[in-house]
């Protein structure tokens, strides 16, 4: 019987993108703990392969941390402690050091960790794993969870997968549009996803405009009158349904587009080039990434210090409609 913990800390997205190599841990294991953050919380209730849940705010991996407190930090390693693992994996991005989480795991009495580091780590790790930068996030962690001994089962090609429930068979074929994003520089502009809404509309499509409670007044924005907007009106769970019963959906590089890969949805991909498109585009789903190629490429900015938001602004509408056109063909009247 071995119990392990897969920890994934950051967001819905990056949660998600593990759970490939969460279900390696599982197919050796009796039973996989995941500890996550609460801005990945909601991707981590769908996962496969999980049995339980553990959600942990780390302030040297959330994106607007808070102070370290020892209180909270003293919490956790005595929640973690209760776990009683035999194992550990820390699973995270080529910019996310897992050492911070594994002196927290050792004072829990973990015996035995893993993780990707660059950096030495000391007695921190038993399996210090090294991974070229520029692979995929699933492979990143499916590499790691073999270094660490854990292999998917057969049959298993390592696609994303969650377990969100049936999408009810729409009654009119439908489009997703998903203006937000959890990084600004990622998001194209309201205006521009008002008029992608209108032109898909015009050429006979039924549009669905998704967002998230603090993503109201931009759903209502875009979706106007010629979209349907279920902005705030769906859990993570609620928003994967829709996207299943989706002919396509154009999202950012955030969350959303990996849930869509998720559930087999062709993703119109407007990707801000910020992260390289090799780690972070919709995985083992058909998809066309859209962007203008510019010198700032790689920034890792969260917010575009550049006039104009050039590697976004230069994707126009049309070119957004003939990608939808092609990975979701309009029926042909008879």
């Amino acid at each position: 019987m071995t119990h392990v913990l897969a920890v994934r800390l950051d967001n819905e997205g990056d949660v998600l993108l593990a759970g490939p190599a969460i279900r390696a841990l599982a197919h050796g294991a009796s039973r996989v703990t995941l500890l996550c953050g609460p801005r990945g919380r909601q991707a981590a209730a769908l996962l496969p392969g999980v049995d339980e849940v553990v959600c942990w705010r780390a302030p040297w991996i959330d994106p607007e941390p808070e102070p370290v407190d020892r209180p909270d930090v003293d919490a956790i390693v005595r929640r973690i402690a209760e776990l009683r693992v035999d194992a550990a994996v820390i699973f995270g991005s080529f910019h996310q050091s897992p050492l911070p989480t594994a002196l927290v795991l050792r004072l829990a009495g973990v015996p035995w960790i893993a993780a990707t580091s660059v950096d030495y780590p000391g007695s921190l790790l038993d399996v210090r794993h090294r991974v070229p930068d520029d692979v995929h996030e699933v492979e990143r962690a499916l590499d790691l969870a073999r270094a660490a001994g854990y292999a998917l089962p057969p049959g298993d090609e390592g696609e994303l997968f969650v377990t969100a429930g049936s999408a009810p068979a729409p009654t009119q074929p439908y489009v997703v549009v998903h203006p937000g994003a959890s990084v600004p520089a990622r998001a194209w502009a309201p205006d521009r996803h008002a008029e992608l809404v209108a032109a898909l509309a015009e050429e006979g499509r039924r549009v669905v405009v998704t967002g998230s409670p603090d993503e109201r007044d931009l759903t209502a924005y875009v979706a106007r009158d010629a979209g349907v907007d279920l902005g705030g009106a769906t859990t993570f769970a609620g928003l994967a349904r829709v996207l299943a019963a989706a002919d396509a959906v154009v999202v950012g590089n955030t969350g959303p587009a990996h849930l869509a890969a998720a559930v087999g949805t062709p993703v119109v991909s407007l990707f801000a080039p910020t992260v390289p498109a090799v780690r972070w585009r919709p995985w083992l789903v058909a998809h066309e990434l859209l962007y203008v190629d510019v010198p700032c490429a790689g920034c890792r900015a969260r917010t575009c210090p550049v006039a104009g938001h050039p590697c976004l602004a230069g994707v126009t509408v049309e070119e957004v409609v003939e990608a939808v056109d092609r990975l979701a063909p309009l029926a042909v009247a008879a």
